[in-house]
């Protein structure tokens, strides 16, 4: 490689690097003294990191330069990103088996996670798992070990955590639920929903946390946490089990529902007035003039926007409806309004009753469709159609740099998005993961990620559900 002059400004060094590799960079650093010293500067790194990586967290880097230089950072971060895209086995990651629970996993998710590498330098991953076997796990999915778990009580039908607080919780099929300390496993408190099925939404708004109780009766109860103290109940959809809970990402909707009846309108609900109700006044929310919820999501680049999948016409065709909510406010009372954007039928090849919808930026919409995973625009242009699984679509995880489809053939699929300056945003399909065996497992059954791992749940022959993490090297 030739040397470059040392007038040669780095905006045109930063333009010529961002076509280099890891390993371009390394090399053009020790070139010669102009690219040693371009190779060197914290600035040039740092728009680096910026022009591939926009939502990198600038504070926690900063606050530590001795440690975490931009240089590292986007080293360590490509190579990462190498090992999610290429995904072979021994050399990108390793794969642990978390076994304990003597019964079917109801659920699992992560408590601590990793949002970005900087986060994967200083804390190790946590999972907490909740089980039929009436127990609660947490693993640190690093080292495969088990931190703790809950005394035995009745069979768990659900659970969730809450990172902001540290909390997990879960419900029974008596219908109690219950709070622990993330770190310790401590009892906080304790409900009775009087509910044998709960759908459970941990939400926070306003620096207040709370868990959003969905009932087999149809009522939509507010709690608020950790004390678990009730604030609200209010009828949904009475006598149908309320089981669809979607919180928007500003914290400002909720999109209530049931999937079990195609005549019921799902309703949103602003959240302001399920977490402070005031003495005498009806929670705002309305019914979307729509038939039935069969999933339903909202946009993440455009928190007001939620797409919804609902039945169309006699013949149970299913259709994709966008609206915008709004909230329009006057000197007495305050009213919910839902804007239909966009609207179109679906072409599915496959009966569901258990669709899973998701959405990237404020344009794209992922959607199973038995053992297929299909990529929309909003306006029902169909980008891709990816048929890896031999078996259906069992769970679904998205975030800004892969897709991970988990099925019954006990396979992950793991897909990236490039950013096509033809095209614009495409999902190409990499590798599979692989499960296990299937004289000894029934297939996935849940997946989940966070920016360094993927951990899903294995279901077993034996009854005794295990989980697979898999932790990419960095």
């Amino acid at each position: 490689m030739a040397c470059a002059s040392s007038s040669l400004p780095l905006d045109c060094l930063i333009s010529i690097f961002s076509f280099l590799s890891e390993e371009d960079l390394i090399t053009a650093s020790v070139v010669c003294k102009e690219w040693h010293e371009a190779a060197e500067t914290q600035w040039l790194w740092r728009e680096l990191c910026l022009h591939r990586w926009g939502f990198c967290n600038l504070g926690q880097l900063l606050s530590d330069t001795d440690q975490y230089t931009w240089k590292r950072y986007f080293l360590r971060r490509s190579k990462l990103e190498q090992s999610m895209k290429s995904g072979r086995s021994g050399g990108d990651y390793t794969c642990k088996s978390l076994r304990g629970h003597k019964g079917r996993l109801v659920g699992f998710s992560y408590l601590v996670g990793n949002s970005s590498v900087q986060d994967s330098w200083k804390c190790a991953p946590v999972v907490c798992s909740g089980s039929s076997d009436g127990t609660v796990k947490a693993w640190d999915i690093h080292k495969g070990v088990n931190l703790w778990s809950s005394t035995g009580q009745n069979p768990l039908t659900a659970m969730f955590t809450d990172p902001q607080q540290c909390l997990v919780g879960a419900s029974d099929n008596a219908g109690t639920i219950k709070l622990w300390k993330g770190q310790t496993g401590e009892e906080l408190a304790s409900y009775s929903s009087g509910s044998s099925q709960c759908t459970l939404l941990p939400f926070s708004k306003d620096g207040n946390s709370f868990l959003m109780v969905g009932t087999a009766v149809g009522s939509l109860i507010t709690l608020s946490s950790p004390l678990l103290s009730e604030v609200l109940r209010f009828m949904v959809c009475d006598s149908f089990k309320l089981n669809v809970l979607v919180s928007s990402p500003d914290a400002k909707w909720i999109l209530a529902a049931s999937n079990e009846n195609s005549d019921l309108s799902p309703m949103v609900v602003w959240s302001e007035s399920a977490c402070s109700p005031v003495a005498g006044e009806k929670v705002v929310s309305m019914n979307l003039p729509v038939c039935g919820c069969s999933a339903a999501v909202f946009l993440p680049s455009q928190p007001s926007r939620l797409a919804v999948i609902h039945s169309e016409g006699l013949h149970s065709q299913r259709s994709l409806t966008v609206f915008d909510l709004s909230l329009k406010k006057s000197l007495y009372k305050e009213e919910l309004l839902a804007q239909q954007v966009e609207s179109f039928q679906l072409e599915l090849n496959h009966w569901h009753s258990n669709l899973i919808l998701k959405a990237k930026g404020s344009g794209t919409i992922l959607l199973t469709d038995g053992n297929d995973l299909k990529v929309y625009t909003l306006k029902g242009a169909l980008i891709a159609s990816f048929k890896d699984h031999t078996q259906p679509i069992i769970s679904l995880c998205v975030d800004n740099f892969r897709v991970v489809t988990a099925s019954r053939d006990l396979s992950l699929r793991v897909l990236t998005w490039k950013n096509d300056r033809d095209t614009g945003l495409t999902l190409e399909s990499q590798y599979h993961l692989l499960g296990g065996s299937h004289s000894m497992s029934r297939g996935f059954t849940q997946v989940a990620c966070d920016y360094a791992s993927i951990v899903a749940s294995v279901e077993s022959v034996d009854g005794k559900d295990a989980l697979k993490a898999y932790i990419f090297n960095s």
